[in-house]
Formats: structure tokens, C-alpha cells, sequence
């Protein structure tokens, strides 16, 4: 419980950094441009590697910052390209994915495993249960209708969003960029 305090604590005070702020935008920007070029598959389906830039924040600046980042690229992607409604329960969904992101990634190495562990569990919580649930409550259609292809919709892209985060931080390690947007 100790370390998760501290791990929080660290991750708030990275919100006073000027290089993680603009991090933050950079990352931010980069997520939006990406979200643009998205291929939805009737309404309860969307197809989409924005999450990558989002994740790689949540790494460096951890679970309090990827909390409100999370959040903040929600609300900006809907009032950006508003697809529906908003509801607020995908923002809480986006919230707490990156606070999940957050406390598996910050200040620790990122191995193939801890990805796939931490993608399966924001999957599990955040895209199917929760984000099942916000579809069930936005569109009125039946919980247990549309879980089978969110479900298998999750589980064929759980494997290639892992391996393409793994792949992309180790390239922007090797290349020394993660270096430079860490803030000190």
C-alpha cells in the first residue's frame, strides 16, 4: 500500500514539470491525429491504435497524470470528432484506464509480459465490462447482445496492441527519445 501512495505521489508532483507537460501535449496531439484515421464497424465497434501515444504518457508520467490524461483525450477526441452523444461513463472508462496503465507501467521496465498482463486487464475492466455497459446504457440494446463481438473484438486486438507498444517503446528507448521525455 506503501509503494502504491508513493507511486501516486511521484506521479502527481510530475504535473509541476514543464517537459512533462508539453510531453503530455506532444503525446496528446499525436494520439488525436491517429484517433482520426479509425475504422468503425457498426456502433458498438471501433478499431483504433490511439491508445499507443496515451499508453506511452501513462509510462512515463504514471497513474495520477495518466488518470487526467486519459480524461482530458476523451473529452477532446469527442468534442474533436463527436461520434453520438457524449456520455460521461467512457470518460470514466478512459480515467480509469489510465490510471490502470499507470500503475503497471511508471517507473518500471517495460517487459512484454507486464504489457500483455496490463493490456488484458484494462481490456477486461475498462473495454469490455465497462465499455460494454456504457453502450448497453447509451444505445438501450440488451448487455448480452452486443458482449460476443466486443468481446471477440477486444481479444483479436489485445495480442496486436501489446506487441506494437512493446515493439514501439523499445524503438524509442533504443533511440534514446524516452530518455528525453522522461522529466527529472
Amino acid at each position: 500500500m506503501e509503494k502504491l501512495v508513493t507511486l501516486c505521489k511521484d506521479s502527481y508532483k510530475e504535473l509541476n514539470k514543464v517537459k512533462a507537460i508539453t510531453a503530455l501535449a506532444m503525446l496528446g496531439a499525436i494520439s488525436l491525429v491517429i484517433a482520426s484515421y479509425r475504422i468503425d464497424i457498426g456502433p458498438f465497434i471501433r478499431i483504433t491504435f490511439s491508445s499507443i501515444p496515451n499508453q506511452i504518457a501513462y509510462y512515463l508520467f504514471g497513474p495520477i497524470v495518466g488518470g487526467i490524461f486519459g480524461g482530458a483525450m476523451d473529452i477532446l477526441g469527442f468534442l474533436i470528432k463527436p461520434s453520438g452523444g457524449y456520455l460521461p461513463g467512457f470518460t470514466l472508462s478512459a480515467i480509469l484506464g489510465g490510471v490502470l496503465y499507470g500503475m503497471f507501467f511508471y517507473k518500471r521496465k517495460m517487459t512484454l509480459p507486464r504489457i500483455l498482463l496490463a493490456q488484458f486487464v484494462v481490456m477486461l475492466v475498462c473495454n469490455i465490462f465497462l465499455g460494454t455497459l456504457w453502450l448497453d446504457i447509451y444505445y438501450g440494446k440488451a448487455f448480452f447482445a452486443i458482449l460476443p463481438m466486443r468481446v471477440l473484438k477486444n481479444v483479436i486486438q489485445w495480442p496486436i496492441n501489446s506487441f506494437l507498444l512493446y515493439f514501439i517503446v523499445q524503438a524509442l528507448e533504443k533511440a534514446g527519445v524516452m530518455r528525453v521525455l522522461k522529466s527529472n
